[in-house]
């Protein structure tokens, strides 16, 4: 069921919710009495996202190494921002987003105010409802109603229906649409560290030692921009091992365990000249890793955590973190050059529809939806197949049994003379090549086409039957059939239409913008003749 997002937006005269309801059931109603169409028959499987089949396979490869999975806290204070980064806290919190939210207003009802809600909702406010309108609005001041059940509330206080009550929020209490956010001391995590001195407080006395744990989670950066390597919001894969002693050899070993899984067997390490202030002076170390296509890449850092940045959490132990960016790794593992059209291809990917995703947007249009139709289809296929090239004047008996209670006979005839039943273009099958929908014959001249194109597996011989099918299960229905007899026929084909060809409107719209061709022509020329006997 398709809409219209314009008409909905200047249309308020209308319930819109409940149209869509009572098109729905209209649509179930008519898929249970005539069968599902053939496209929500197909079976396909979905799509992984890219980032997300990369946090899978970090997953799978930090259990393998025996690491225990977590959650990080999301919502940092500021003030552990400043423990844990020392003198960088400043610079660390130019790029976090602070945490805001809208502040609960004090309404107050006057007497002008119920003179005006009296006017929009057509009714006398009672005292009692009044009251009960003061009461509520206290309620959500104090915090005690959420903002999404205010105008429940609210309703629910002066007996009227939430849609009214909408109205008159909007223009009795203009305060609350002009109300300001005010931020608060908590920001987004921008390091998965931030989150990892949280944890490592809480249960560093509460587990045996060694403790070894990941997450693989969002991270949050107010950059100034985005661009091919920049987001601002990603996906940090850490990890960190608790113990009586670590040593940047246990840094290597889990970068070495984790990276060789997705296929890196050259790595190497480098010491980074940025010295965060909460790892130790000298073990903060980059990884590279080696690719084939474009050489040595740095792909994870990892080092130890400072003990005074530890000490400020009452953690006596120390800590190896190391950490990879998730973009950054499936950049390198799918081969892309933008992290923008990686992670958001809605947004920023040049629209791509492979053959195969075109091939599934063919379908045939009108088609039987009894098993006689089904029977019907097959065996005025089969007479096709079979007898297409035979001299006419000619007829073939391709069905003869009940339809709807009525005993019916489908004849495949051809009157004219000195031609054949078929014309010659009637076994040209639908395949999808290079961006472009063709209908060809199985001749060596296409033979390319066949071998590295998308047959869709409709010829239109197939598309043909399945309408006459249709039409005469139509006719039997409606009692037309005792009437007089249903002729079904197709002649030069000129479009899929022409031969009952639907084309999903999506390849259509590709089609035109990426400029490639539909082309489905030819000389069918087969008629079908359903009687009843």
């Amino acid at each position: 069921m398709k809409f219209d997002p314009k008409q909905i937006r200047e249309d308020t005269s209308t319930d819109f919710e409940a149209a869509w309801i009572e098109g729905v059931k209209y649509a179930r109603e008519r898929r249970l009495n005539r069968g599902y169409p053939r496209s929500l028959r197909t079976v396909s499987y979905g799509k992984p996202h890219p980032v997300f089949e990369t946090i899978q396979k970090l997953r799978e490869a930090y259990l393998r190494l025996g690491f225990e999975e977590v959650m990080n806290p999301v919502m940092i204070e500021e003030e552990d921002v400043k423990k844990q980064f020392g003198k960088e806290a400043l610079a660390v919190l130019d790029r976090c987003y602070y945490l805001a939210g809208l502040p609960r207003p004090d309404i107050g009802i006057s007497e002008d105010r119920v003179r005006m809600m009296n006017s929009y909702l057509g009714k006398e406010l009672s005292n009692e409802e009044i009251e009960g309108l003061k009461t509520t609005l206290h309620r959500y001041k104090k915090g005690e109603i959420g903002g999404d059940d205010l105008v429940y509330e609210v309703a629910y206080s002066i007996r009227v229906g939430d849609m009214k009550v909408t109205k008159v929020l909007d223009t009795v209490f203009p305060e609350l649409k002009t109300l300001s956010p005010l931020s608060s001391r908590a920001t987004l995590r921008s390091h998965m560290t931030s989150g990892w001195f949280l944890t490592l407080a809480e249960i560093w006395n509460k587990k045996p030692l060694p403790i070894k744990l990941f997450s693989v989670d969002r991270c949050f950066r107010r950059e100034q921009r985005e661009d091919e390597i920049r987001l601002r919001n990603y996906h940090s894969a850490s990890c960190v091992v608790c113990n009586e002693e670590v040593s940047i050899d246990d840094g290597k070993e889990i970068a070495t365990g984790l990276l060789s899984q997705f296929g890196f067997d050259k790595i190497k390490f480098r010491k980074d000249e940025k010295r965060s202030k909460y790892y130790m002076p000298e073990t903060q170390t980059e990884v590279f890793c080696y690719h084939s296509r474009i050489g040595w890449v740095e792909l994870a850092t990892f080092g130890i955590y400072s003990p005074t940045a530890l000490a400020r959490y009452d953690i006596p132990y120390p800590v190896v973190n190391l950490g990879l960016g998730v973009e950054r790794l499936a950049m390198i593992v799918y081969e892309q050059n933008d992290a923008r059209a990686l992670a958001l291809p809605q947004f920023y990917a040049p629209w791509k529809l492979s053959d195969m995703e075109l091939a599934e947007l063919i379908s045939i249009e009108k088609t039987p939806s009894t098993l006689e139709g089904e029977n019907i289809v097959k065996s005025i296929v089969q007479v096709c197949e079979d007898k297409g090239n035979e001299k006419s004047p000619c007829e073939f008996l391709a069905y003869g049994g009940a339809l709807f209670g009525k005993e019916i006979e489908v004849w495949v005839i051809e009157q004219e003379e000195n031609t054949l039943l078929c014309g010659p273009a009637y076994l040209n099958e639908i395949v999808v090549f290079e961006g472009s929908i063709v209908g060809i014959p199985r001749k060596e001249e296409w033979e390319k086409v066949f071998d590295e194109g998308v047959p869709t597996n409709i010829r239109f011989v197939d598309a043909f039957a399945a309408f006459a099918a249709y039409k005469i299960e139509e006719a039997a229905k409606s009692e037309g059939i005792e009437r007089e007899d249903v002729e079904v026929k197709v002649k030069i084909v000129r479009s899929g239409a022409d031969i009952n060809i639907k084309i999903d409107d999506v390849a259509m719209r590709y089609i035109t913008a990426m400029k490639k061709k539909i082309d489905m022509r030819g000389p069918v020329f087969i008629t079908v003749v359903g009687k009843k006997v």
